[in-house]
């Protein structure tokens, strides 16, 4: 039933629950038609990495439970709106979501094709389950929005179709909002210095699963424009850097141990440019998080490499990537999955990049340090982590004892701050 956007907002109770995917699956013109009513008395949504700022969440008896913060979520919470964080890697979001059981599911999806099916576009994610529960309740409601501008993408069909069909959805509304964009910054000095390092570690044919940021796409930058190739992609986001990587004909998917011949992800953002490249592509399919980030899944790929970021490391190898200074700026997502992935075979590798310093309050600080600041929280514990790059090398840290991973993790370190750091790894262990 496709009706008006205000009678779908109508539809919610001001005593209500909604549950809305992360990021790219959001519903983006029904989230800001919510904004125009003020008569709620307990909402309570669920959801991830806020795609805009919406005008509901500022609103009086609403509360929103996020399980990956993203500049909005900030923003919000610093202008005074009820957000609280849940603490959940990506796979988690599942029960969670199971748990909360939002009367309201709302999703985001390409316009119907001939036979009646939406792609579920850009985001395949955790809410899957959830969606098709609320369809099949009577007591439940699902909303999808469908948006010309969203391109259309595949599953694995017949387990992973990566689509709804018409008539299992309660209500259709349409917009022709704009997708959500996420450029990519020109890389500087310190990203190219790191992404060098990182280079050492990929070979022709690996498994690559890259993170957010500005150094995973530096990463793929330099791979796309170098010799060597026939590489494999599972990555629980797919970026406008993949996309490059395929374009420059470096993406075979042919050595991969599960999925051959297509590259993996569960959710995409990026430019524009990917979104016109993705759409109607079926070298890119999209699965439920539960698949993409399961590290046995994973690690059954062929020599795996994974580059991911961090906010902070400290000697004794254990990574902040969320939350530092009591102020939660990501979330947990697949970092932990990725990471930890290289315990499980030799040959498979992961790497956390990060610049040897960062600026707080206008002083530099060393991100690599005795112990994690205050107000950190370990998002990967240290016996996870393998190879911790910054722009003045690499330190290895699997199979080293507490001793020789602290000296390694000072060698790396910022000179201003190294023989600090040197001194204090040699009490460790």
């Amino acid at each position: 039933m496709t009706v008006p956007m205000e009678d779908a907002v109508a539809m919610l109770r001001p005593r209500d629950s909604l549950g809305i995917p992360l990021g790219p699956g959001q519903p983006p013109g029904f989230l800001h038609a919510l904004g125009a009513r003020d008569d709620w008395e307990e909402l309570t949504v669920f959801g991830a990495l806020l795609g805009d700022l919406y005008e509901v969440f500022t609103r009086k008896g609403v509360r929103y439970l996020s399980g990956f913060f993203g500049p909005a979520e900030r923003f919000l919470l610093d202008s005074g709106a009820s957000v609280e964080f849940i603490p959940a890697d990506f796979r988690r979001f599942i029960p969670v979501a199971e748990r909360l059981r939002p009367r309201v599911v709302a999703t985001v999806a390409a316009p119907p094709d001939a036979d009646g099916n939406m792609s579920l576009s850009l985001h395949a994610g955790a809410t899957i389950g959830e969606m098709r529960r609320a369809a099949a309740d009577p007591d439940r409601i699902l909303i999808v929005e469908t948006n010309p501008n969203c391109p259309r993408t595949f599953g694995m069909p017949p387990e992973h179709p990566h689509a709804v069909h018409v008539d299992d959805v309660d209500v259709l509304v349409e917009s022709d909002r704009p997708v959500l964009v996420l450029e990519d910054g020109e890389p500087s000095e310190v990203d190219r210095a790191i992404a060098g390092h990182a280079r050492t570690f990929i070979s022709d044919g690996c498994t690559l699963q890259t993170g957010i940021g500005g150094i995973p796409s530096t990463v793929v930058g330099l791979l796309a424009s170098e010799a060597g190739g026939d590489y494999g992609i599972h990555s629980e986001m797919f970026t406008t850097g993949l996309m490059q990587l395929h374009r420059a004909g470096k993406v075979s998917n042919l050595r991969k141990g599960v999925f051959p011949g297509v590259s993996i992800t569960t959710f995409a953002a990026g430019t524009a440019e990917l979104y016109r490249w993705l759409d109607g592509n079926e070298a890119v399919r999209f699965l439920p998080v539960d698949v993409v980030n399961s590290p046995h899944t994973i690690a059954s790929n062929h020599n795996v490499v994974t580059i991911n970021g961090a906010l902070a490391v400290d000697l004794w190898g254990q990574a902040a990537a969320d939350a530092i200074h009591g102020r939660q700026y990501s979330g947990i997502g697949g970092h932990e999955d990725f990471v930890a992935v290289s315990g499980y075979q030799l040959e498979d590798r992961s790497l956390l990049c990060l610049p040897s310093v960062a600026t707080v309050r206008g002083e530099p600080i060393s991100r690599i340090d005795v112990t994690l600041p205050p107000g950190a929280t370990v998002t990967t514990p240290r016996h996870q982590l393998d190879v911790v790059i910054t722009e003045f090398g690499i330190a290895e840290l699997r199979g080293r004892t507490e001793r020789e991973r602290g000296r390694a993790l000072a060698a790396i370190a910022h000179p201003d701050f190294r023989a600090r750091l040197e001194e204090a790894a040699e009490q460790l262990g």
